[in-house]
């Protein structure tokens, strides 16, 4: 063998080393992510995402400018085409708007849409920070997960109701009392497993990368939003739970990947669409929109616009699941409808329900405890109802009962309904959650139709399962 052929020899050797070990390494070496398992049709991602998503776009302020939008849109689709083949749903309409509140905030629904709060837009230091919040709720939907989790769940029948407000962030999130509604985003939260976060954040920061983006941009924007959130903390973090230090995790899978020697950061329409909205007047906060009415679509009570009818159909005697997240199960007849807001919820059948609330069906809500107690908290509670409803009185004391297999106590309020004329029985019971906040469940009817309902309420109360 001649020297000039060893030298060729070796040349090539060299070079397939390089190929085999140098160039794929950041394929080899990234962390391995794979799709969850999943009983349910991507369809049902769809339709529960489209669900939320009206209910989002009725009780939220939408930011509606057209050139903020036209940018969130545009790196959200920059992002949306970076998603992985493996891990692409052509069925999934990924889509972008901004909602108009200060809250450092953003949210995912399934099936693709997604909302970033004008307040997470205003506290990025540059597009790749913003871009970074937006790559990890894309790779929520993307990997299914709140259809995964609710697979993983001992009901799983039961969540499809409630599928589409499982959500990558949250608003109003980590208050027990903000979990009860089942009203898009407000409503209750259910907070990824530290498995679907650590997914997340990996695939997140993969879609970055391939997308233009320094996924370490992900990781400072923890830093940034914990920063710029004051004492109560930003809700975008308090939502997520912390599956170790996420900071040094993304910066060290941002090591196994392909990132460009020129990542996007601040670009000029990043500083365009920061200058426009620190121009345009304060936006509120999502407590704000709550109290104003902006919260439940313009309207604090829920059941407004229903009409009251003198005749109400009966209790069907086929029922339903109802559950919020991790929070409550209960079982409802089929023929009410749920009237929920972000601390309670209603259920009443067709005709009792109206601007003035029910007057035949169930209330159930939490609250936080202020009287110590659970005997002083359930007497406070119900002497609020009563003052809050001025035609009702209490009869008698407390009894001690039984709600969800907890102690509870009982009380019951009488007086005559100012929207049917008629006499009017609303039974109170409050039991205490781990948490300290209290929960309570009301049952409303007539007094003369009483025998109607009797059994409906005892099946309800009966099935009252509470997880906190």
């Amino acid at each position: 063998m001649n020297k000039k052929l060893m030298r060729n020899r070796a040349v090539v050797a060299v070079m397939v080393l390089w190929s085999v070990v140098v160039v794929p390494m950041a394929a080899v070496s990234q962390t391995a992510v794979r799709m969850p398992k999943n009983k349910y049709k991507v369809q049902d991602d769809i339709k529960l995402g489209a669900d939320a998503s009206r209910q989002v776009e009725q009780q939220f302020p939408l930011l509606n400018d057209r050139t903020v939008d036209g940018y969130v849109e545009s790196v959200g689709q920059r992002l949306v085409s970076a998603i992985p083949a493996e891990f692409e749903q052509p069925a999934f309409r990924y889509e972008f708007d901004v909602v108009n509140a200060r809250d450092i905030n953003a949210f995912a629904l399934p099936g693709g849409p997604m909302y970033v709060n004008r307040g997470m837009i205003e506290a990025a230091r540059n597009e790749g920070e913003m871009a970074g919040v937006m790559a990890h709720e894309i790779a929520h939907v993307a990997l299914r997960h709140a259809t995964a989790q609710a697979t993983k769940q001992s009901s799983v029948g039961n969540q499809l109701g409630t599928l589409g407000l499982i959500l990558g962030g949250a608003i109003l999130g980590g208050q027990s009392g903000a979990q009860l509604g089942a009203m898009g985003a407000q409503a209750w939260m259910t907070k990824y497993s530290r498995e679907y976060e650590t997914q997340a954040d990996i695939l997140g920061a993969r879609i970055m990368a391939d997308a233009g983006y320094d996924p370490r941009d992900l990781a400072n924007m923890f830093q940034t939003i914990a920063s710029q959130g004051g004492g109560r903390g930003p809700e975008w973090l308090s939502s997520h739970p912390d599956p170790g230090n996420r900071y040094q995790k993304i910066n060290q899978e941002a090591g196994y990947l392909r990132v460009s020697p020129n990542p996007i950061k601040v670009t000029r329409q990043f500083s365009l669409v920061q200058e426009r909205l620190r121009g345009m007047s304060r936006a509120p906060s999502m407590s704000e929109i709550e109290r104003s009415g902006q919260g439940t679509g313009g309207r604090s009570n829920p059941t407004a616009g229903g009409r009251y009818t003198r005749t109400v159909e009966s209790p069907s005697r086929m029922y339903r699941n109802y559950t919020s997240g991790n929070l409550v199960s209960i079982r409802i007849p089929d023929n009410w409808q749920d009237f929920p807001n972000s601390s309670q919820v209603s259920f009443a059948p067709e005709g009792a329900y109206g601007d003035s609330g029910i007057t035949h069906g169930v209330m159930m809500g939490v609250e936080q405890n202020n009287s110590g107690a659970l005997q002083n908290a359930a007497q406070d509670h119900i002497a609020g109802l009563a003052q809050a409803n001025s035609y009702l009185r209490q009869q008698g004391g407390l009894q001690r009962a039984t709600l969800g297999g907890r102690t509870a106590f009982a009380g019951v309020l009488s007086g005559r309904s100012p929207v049917t004329g008629r006499g009017e029985t609303v039974t109170v019971y409050v039991t205490q959650l781990r948490s300290g906040d209290l929960f309570w469940i009301a049952t409303v009817a007539p007094q003369e139709e009483s025998y109607n309902y009797d059994a409906a309420f005892r099946t309800i109360l009966n099935s009252v399962r509470l997880g906190a």
